[in-house]
């Protein structure tokens, strides 16, 4: 595990001094993550990741 930034809080403490994002900030992020994945998501997985998913599903001996 890598030590954490000495300037920068670790994702287990509290950022509640952080100010929210905008609406119109989180919309905007929103819109560009989606159409950025938009093609990743409807390509078919490989039948490699297929393969792994089957193990997942697996119940466990």
């Amino acid at each position: 595990m890598s030590k954490p930034h000495p300037e920068r809080p670790s994702p287990s403490e509290s950022t509640s001094d952080a100010p929210p994002l905008a609406a119109g900030i989180r919309r905007h992020l929103g819109r560009t993550l989606r159409s950025h994945y938009a093609d990743s998501l409807s390509a078919p997985a490989s039948q490699r990741l297929e393969a792994l998913i089957a193990q997942l599903a697996k119940p466990k001996a």
